[in-house]
């Protein structure tokens, strides 16, 4: 098949500027974009339209979507670069509960941010949330995260000891509230071998539990 010279052709914000080498048995072709910078592009992406710019188009794109939602430097994107940290960046202290133990971030929102932001503004995000896992075991993805208060988020570490009682599972801080039982008497209670049972049920003397 012949080759078709592009050399001087415009397509979108790339001028060809000549060919250069072939990758396999496709023809490469140096392109200069109206930004400026320089890119070796396969003929067969420019022909068909797949590429227009240098890769500056779509970060352009990315960043006015950014600047639509108002959510630059803003607490959300606090949040979604902390989360990158715990879960890419071994020198962050938090790496080895996240990273460390394989915690991942679904690709739609680690290639693209803004897709966090929509996920967010579309399930609940408050400034006074945060954002939390359904599965503490499982990767941050729109169906395992949702946004919760700190104290219904500090229930679902998985430091947490679960206790079975009477047919009900909950944490140690539950148990208290359920029996209005300050969280300090109860721990220690259960810390010094007594059974949730009597922990719980046992004489109040003088307005203090023992």
């Amino acid at each position: 098949m012949k080759l078709i010279d592009l050399t001087g052709q415009r397509f979108g914000k790339l001028l060809v500027l000549e060919r250069v080498k072939n990758r396999g048995k496709e023809p490469y072709w140096l392109c200069q974009c109206d930004c400026g910078n320089k890119k070796e592009i396969a003929g067969c992406s420019l022909r068909s339209g797949l590429t227009t710019s240098c890769g500056c188009f779509a970060k352009e794109m990315r960043r006015k979507a950014t600047t639509k939602h108002g959510l630059s430097h803003t607490r959300l994107d606090n949040i979604y670069y902390g989360m990158k940290a715990r879960c890419l960046n071994p020198n962050e202290p938090a790496y080895k509960d996240y990273g460390g133990r394989g915690i991942t971030i679904c690709q739609e929102w680690l290639n693209d941010r803004t897709k966090f932001f929509e996920w967010a503004l579309n399930n609940g995000f408050k400034e006074n949330l945060t954002i939390d896992r359904i599965n503490n075991n499982g990767n941050y993805e729109p169906s395992n995260c949702r946004w919760v208060d700190i104290k219904t988020q500090s229930r679902n570490r998985r430091s947490n000891h679960l206790i079975n009682f009477d047919g009900e599972i909950k944490t140690i801080t539950d148990w208290a509230e359920t029996y209005k039982m300050p969280y300090s008497r109860l721990k220690k209670r259960l810390d010094s071998g007594w059974s949730l049972n009597k922990a719980l049920t046992a004489f109040k003397m003088k307005n203090q539990y023992v």
